[in-house]
């Protein structure tokens, strides 16, 4: 059983053709969630936004098409078609469409973090 869903397997494809910018809307594909990796395709259109928050992990971002406004610890980075950034986990971070664009986020989990007073942390 893989660990990948919603995408196909063993068939090329383009990322970006994956989620489609729709209207209004912040648009996720997830393609792999677990306690050590989260893997999501998102479109956003203009003027979207995801408000800021803190991940548990580090969050490897790479633009798939458009521009997109990260801003990570109130330091705005405009990244375009091609670019990437890492947001260190646990410092607060948000994205803002400024224009229509999609993004692959990997956000990479410590070993650590799936354990809570030494008991694994069952996803829900």
């Amino acid at each position: 059983m893989s660990i990948v869903k919603n995408i196909p397997l063993q068939e090329m494809f383009r990322v970006a053709d994956q989620v489609q910018v729709l209207p209004g809307q912040v648009v996720s594909k997830t393609i792999v969630q677990n306690s050590s990796v989260s893997i999501t395709i998102f479109a956003f259109d203009k003027g979207e936004e995801i408000s800021s928050h803190a991940s548990r992990g580090d969050a490897f971002v790479t633009v798939l098409e458009g521009k997109g406004k990260f801003c990570i610890d109130g330091i705005p980075y405009v990244l375009n078609k091609g670019e990437s950034i890492v947001m260190p986990a646990n410092i607060p971070h948000s994205v803002f469409g400024e224009e229509q664009f999609k993004m692959l986020l990997m956000v990479l989990f410590p070993a650590d973090s799936a354990k809570v007073e030494g008991k694994p942390i069952v996803p829900s």
